[in-house]
C-alpha cells in the first residue's frame, strides 16, 4: 500500500504552457507570476482564470495599485477567452486600493482574508503584488515590517484550499531576494527581449515543486487569441521513442534518372539539401518530390519562407494542396522563433500524417527569424532537422547558392554537415547559352553516381539528360568554344 499523496494537475487553458509546467498546474499550489512591465502577466493570468473558473471552481481576482478592474476588463474582454457570464458569478474582482492608501498592511491582509472566507474561491489572484511592495517603500516602513507582511501574505495563501497566484513586476529572477520566492511552490517568469529591431517575448518556469518542468527559456506570443507558448524543441533522450533509420527503404524523388544517380532514391528519414543559384529548378524538384509522395499515398508539407502561397504554388502543386494531400505553412511573418516554426510544422505533420517535408528555403528561413535568433542559425537548423527526422519524416531543404565558377561550395552557411544527402544544381556556359546541370554530392551510406548531368525544366517537370563527360573545362570556367 502506498501513502503517496496524489496532486491533481489543472489544465491552464494556455496553449503550450502545460507542457512547460510538466503536465499542468498543481492544485492548491502557491505560484508567483512575475516579470518585466508589459510582458503579458495579467493577460496570461486572466486566460488561466477564465479557462479554469466554473460554478464549482470559483475565482477571486484582487487588484492593488495597478489597473482598476473596470479599465482592466475593458481591454481583457477583447480576447475570446473572456466570458462576461462568468463575471460576478464564477469570477469576482476586488480592488484593494483603499486599504493600501494609508500603508496599513494589516488592513490589506484582513480584507483579503475576509473576501476569501466570504467567496470561498478555488482560485485566488493578487495583481499587482509588486505594487504593495513599492507602496511600502514609499511610506518607508521598517524592513522587518515589510518582510513580515510578505511572509504573512505568503503563509495565508499557502494555507487556503485554493490554487493561488501573486502577480508582480520584477527585473530578473536572480536579482530578487524576496521571501515570497522561497515560499512559492511555483515561479513563472515572463519577459520581453529587444534585440536591434526585433522584440521577442520569453517565458521560463523557474520553479515548480513536485514535478519535472521543462527547463530553459521558451518563446511565447500574445495574439488576438491570447497567450500561446512555444516550448523549446529539445531532442529526445528516450531511446524507446527513437525512429530507426536503416537506409533500406528508399523514396523516389519523382525523377527516375535522379533516383538512379542517388543509388536507388533517397533513404527514408534522411535530410536532403538541394543547393543552387536562383532559377536553377530547386522549387520544381521540391514539387516533384511532394507529388511522388502523394502518388504512393504519402502526404507532404511545404513551409514557404520566401514566396507567398500564390507565388509558390505552381499549377501542379496547387492541385495537390487543393486536394488536401499537401499542406502549406505560410511563414512570411518576420521576427519568428524556431520554436514557433517547428510548432506549426509538427502540428501539421501529425494532423496530416505527413511523411515528406519541404523547407523552401533556408535563405528565407534565416530572414524570417528574429535577429536575436539569426546569431544561432546553425544551432537552429540542427534542432530543426534533428526533431523532424526524429519523427520519421524525410526532409528536403532548398538553399540559395551564389553561382561561382572558380570554386565549389555546397552550403551558404557552412551547414552541409547537417544533411544526409546533397544535390547540387548549377549553370554552365555552353555554345553561348546557360545550361543547367545537376550532380549528387553525397548520400550517406550509399553508392551514388559521380556524374554531372544536364537537366532542364519542361512543363513543371525535371528532365535529366546526358553526362558532361564529353565536355572539358566547363565547370572550371574555361572557354568551351562555339
Amino acid at each position: 500500500m502506498s501513502n503517496k499523496v496524489t496532486i491533481r494537475r489543472l489544465a491552464t487553458g494556455v496553449p503550450g504552457l502545460d507542457d512547460l509546467l510538466g503536465g499542468g498546474l498543481p492544485e492548491f499550489s502557491f505560484n508567483l507570476l512575475a516579470g518585466t512591465p508589459g510582458s503579458g502577466k495579467t493577460t496570461m493570468a486572466h486566460q488561466m482564470m477564465f479557462s479554469l473558473a466554473s460554478p464549482d471552481r470559483r475565482a477571486l481576482f484582487f487588484t492593488v495599485l495597478g489597473e482598476s478592474p473596470l479599465k482592466m476588463l475593458r481591454y481583457q474582454q477583447q480576447f475570446p477567452f473572456f466570458d462576461i457570464n462568468k463575471v460576478n458569478q464564477s469570477i469576482k474582482f476586488v480592488n484593494l486600493a483603499a486599504e493600501l492608501l494609508d500603508g496599513n498592511f494589516d488592513r490589506v491582509l484582513a480584507r483579503i482574508a475576509e473576501e476569501v472566507q466570504s467567496f470561498a474561491p478555488s482560485l485566488v489572484f493578487v495583481d499587482s503584488f509588486r505594487s504593495v511592495v513599492q507602496s511600502a517603500k514609499a511610506s518607508e516602513p521598517s524592513a522587518s515590517g515589510l518582510a513580515n507582511f510578505v511572509q504573512r501574505l505568503g503563509m495565508q495563501m499557502t494555507s487556503w484550499q485554493a490554487t493561488t497566484f501573486l502577480i508582480g513586476e520584477y527585473l530578473a529572477p536572480e536579482a530578487e531576494s524576496s521571501p515570497v520566492f522561497t515560499v512559492a511552490d511555483g515561479i513563472i517568469w515572463m519577459s520581453q527581449v529587444v534585440h536591434r529591431d526585433a522584440m521577442i517575448r520569453k517565458i521560463q518556469v523557474v520553479k515548480m515543486r513536485g514535478q519535472a518542468q521543462s527547463v530553459g527559456v521558451h518563446t511565447f506570443r500574445i495574439s488576438n487569441d491570447g497567450v500561446e507558448v512555444f516550448p523549446r524543441a529539445v531532442l529526445s533522450t528516450n531511446k524507446a521513442n527513437d525512429v530507426l533509420i536503416s537506409g533500406d527503404k528508399r523514396l523516389s524523388m519523382g525523377v527516375p534518372v535522379l533516383d538512379d544517380m542517388m543509388g536507388g532514391g533517397l533513404p527514408a528519414g534522411y535530410s536532403l539539401l538541394v543547393v543552387g543559384p536562383s532559377g536553377s529548378g530547386k522549387s520544381v524538384l521540391a514539387t516533384e518530390f511532394l507529388a511522388e509522395g502523394v502518388r504512393i499515398g504519402e502526404p507532404g508539407v511545404i513551409a514557404a519562407f520566401e514566396k507567398s502561397p500564390n507565388q509558390l504554388l505552381s499549377h501542379r502543386l496547387d492541385k495537390l494542396v487543393t486536394s488536401g494531400q499537401v499542406g502549406v505553412i505560410n511563414t512570411r511573418t518576420l521576427d519568428l522563433s524556431l520554436d514557433e516554426i517547428l510548432h506549426d510544422l509538427v502540428v501539421m505533420i501529425n494532423s496530416m500524417k505527413a511523411k515528406r517535408v519541404v523547407i523552401d528555403s533556408l535563405s528565407g528561413l534565416e530572414l524570417a527569424l528574429a535577429s536575436v535568433f539569426r546569431e544561432d542559425f546553425r544551432e537552429a537548423l540542427y534542432r530543426l532537422v534533428a526533431v523532424l527526422t526524429g519523427m520519421g519524416v524525410t526532409v528536403m531543404m532548398t538553399s540559395e547558392l551564389e553561382d561561382q565558377y572558380n570554386f565549389l561550395r555546397f552550403s551558404s552557411y557552412g551547414n552541409a554537415f547537417l544533411a544526409d544527402a546533397i544535390l547540387l544544381q548549377r549553370y554552365v556556359e555552353l555554345d553561348g547559352q546557360f545550361k543547367r546541370v545537376i550532380s549528387v554530392v553525397k548520400v550517406r551510406a550509399s553508392a551514388h553516381s559521380k556524374d554531372i548531368r544536364f537537366f532542364d525544366v519542361e512543363k513543371d517537370n525535371i528532365v535529366i539528360g546526358e553526362a558532361l563527360t564529353q565536355y572539358r573545362g566547363i565547370l572550371s570556367g574555361q572557354p568551351t568554344g562555339g
